[in-house]
């Protein structure tokens, strides 16, 4: 079920999103694509602590979220790949294409993904881009990461907009 934060992302997302969309437009899928769905998010992003170089640090392992219609019902689930599954069992898997950083730092970046590979005919058979937008939370952990702490995740709870396109 919805919680309110999602309700809120999405209520936000319809007001705010196509301005600030506007405002990078490397973010914006090519010209005379076609919006096919506009969800709210939520969810988390999952860090391992690894050994790098001479320390160690969070590095980023896959996604967790559920995405919601406007009436507040799941219709997708986001998975590691980046990967989406809608209802009807269609699935794409994505490839970054841009990002940028969030507005004044307040979650992960926001990013322009291509859909690299589809399985199914059904609602993403033709989705051929995906927008990452209003990202709140989500950030690796600022510490905590050691050698008494390796191997151990972070699920770091985020909330975003995902819009989904298909080609011009």
């Amino acid at each position: 079920m919805m919680t309110k934060i999602a309700a809120g992302v999405f209520a936000a997302a319809i007001l705010v999103g196509g301005a600030a969309i506007g405002e990078d437009a490397a973010l914006a899928p090519p010209a005379g694509s076609h919006l096919l769905l506009h969800t709210a998010a939520e969810g988390v992003q999952i860090y391992v602590c690894q050994a790098m170089g001479t320390g160690f640090g969070w590095v980023f392992k896959a996604p967790e979220a559920a995405l919601f219609d406007e009436k507040g019902r799941q219709i997708v689930k986001h998975f590691a790949g980046p990967s989406w599954e809608a209802e009807d069992g269609s699935t794409i898997l994505g490839e970054v294409v841009a990002k940028a950083d969030a507005p004044a730092g307040a979650g992960i970046p926001w990013l322009l993904l291509r859909a690299k590979s589809h399985m199914g005919s059904g609602r993403f058979a033709a989705v051929a881009f995906i927008q990452r937008l209003d990202t709140k939370g989500g950030a690796a952990p600022e510490g905590g990461c050691d050698a008494a702490h390796q191997n151990t995740e972070a699920r770091m709870r985020y909330s975003a907009t995902y819009v989904f396109y298909a080609a011009p």
